[in-house]
């Protein structure tokens, strides 16, 4: 870290602002263009602090792309940088889908929104594309052992169809133990660490097993359940909402919920904001604001708690081998992701067409604007999708 950060608590804010307005793609692209943005262009976060940030998210529950917001925040500004860039981030697209909910409610659901998905998934896949493979370029490089479980995690995730932060853990054990063995024990570096993680995970639990008297009490509980158990992307979260919103619950039907999901990819900013729109439909603006808070909250605690013992052993040997193998993996659960979702999008020859000229767009003219082709994808879907689909 530098005495003074080649930027202002006010530049930052901006940028998140922006990001959280037209970063379209999910967890994966958000987390591509921080990279992009913050550490290639602007120069302002390092390599270094980059992949902590990267591990730390991966390591703790919560959204991946807003906890990596947060640590980005909290670099050079720690706790008032991490609150200031978490809400900047997250709060353009709460207000969004609390206007989408509005419209849907007083006008009896989005019969646009199947049509608009139908195009926007396509582009969206092309976009997360790009995205992981610079990450792939750009950490793993030629190194065999982070080629290996940069392989194993991807296998896995398009395997299992989720991610599991046992094999994060596992990947950094095993670079750890690979390239700087600890000579006794665990030493000191770890046992803060533990300290950390400790404690919240308990105060966390507490919450999530709160009363449960009344609706908003129901949804504060549930959503901060969501918000500190699930690990992963925040597509992760999408199965998690699913059983306890439409089958445990009942607070939506299964039309309901997918019309959720649906606003959350074609909204740009964090997936996880889904659960503003779902608060709202069960709940008007309250429930929203109610399930939106229960979701971030958790997270932006496994953020700031762990994150000073990130920044003070962080340029340890076995800190660092740890990171890499994390890294490794994290970027290998990514890839598997971008395969999962591209299963489920590309869902004949138009979308896969869709796909590939979004690839080769951005590959070959690096400025392309992703808001531009989600917004050509998603017009393309609105008047292609009522005659391939009748």
């Amino acid at each position: 870290m530098t005495d003074r950060p080649p930027y202002s608590l006010a530049q930052l804010t901006l940028y998140f602002l922006k990001l959280g307005s037209i970063g379209f793609g999910g967890p994966v692209a958000l987390v591509g263009y921080m990279y992009r943005d913050l550490v290639e262009k602007s120069g302002w976060i390092t390599d270094a602090d980059y992949k902590e940030g990267l591990t730390l998210a991966q390591l703790m529950p919560g959204p991946l792309a807003a906890q990596l917001a947060m640590y980005m925040g909290y670099v050079h500004y720690r706790i008032v940088g991490a609150t200031v860039a978490g809400i900047a981030f997250v709060l353009p697209s709460f207000f969004m889908v609390l206007a989408i909910g509005w419209a849907y409610v007083r006008y009896g659901g989005l019969p646009w929104m199947q049509a608009a998905f139908y195009g926007v998934g396509a582009a969206v896949i092309g976009i997360i594309a790009i995205s992981a493979c610079k990450l792939t370029i750009k950490n793993i490089g030629k190194d065999k052992l982070l080629w290996a479980i940069y392989l194993a995690t991807a296998a896995f995730t398009v395997w299992m169809e989720s991610e599991s932060v046992v094999l994060f853990l596992g990947a950094g054990v095993l670079v750890w133990l690979a390239r700087a063995p600890p000579k006794c024990g665990l030493g000191k570096s770890a046992a803060p660490m533990l300290m950390a993680l400790g404690p919240q995970a308990t105060s966390t639990c507490a919450i999530a097993t709160g009363a449960d008297w009344t609706l908003l009490a129901q949804l504060g509980a549930f959503f901060a359940k969501a918000g500190a158990f699930v690990f992963g992307s925040g597509l992760a979260i999408v199965p998690f909402l699913y059983g306890g919103v439409v089958h445990d619950h009942q607070w939506l039907n299964e039309r309901q919920f997918v019309d959720a999901v649906a606003v959350a990819m074609i909204t740009p900013g964090p997936v996880v904001i889904t659960v503003g729109f779902i608060g709202y439909l069960i709940a008007g603006l309250s429930g929203a604001v109610v399930a939106a808070l229960g979701t971030f909250l958790p997270c932006y605690l496994f953020t700031i708690v762990p994150a000073p013992y990130f920044k003070k052993y962080g340029k340890r040997p076995a800190l660092l081998a740890f990171v890499a193998g994390v890294t490794a993996a994290a970027i290998g659960a990514i890839t598997g992701a971008v395969i999962v979702l591209a299963e489920r999008s590309i869902v004949d020859v138009l979308t896969a067409l869709m796909t590939l000229v979004t690839i080769a767009l951005l590959w070959k003219l690096k400025k392309t604007p992703e808001p531009v082709l989600v917004a050509i994808a998603a017009l393309i879907g609105l008047v292609a999708f009522p005659g391939l689909h009748p």
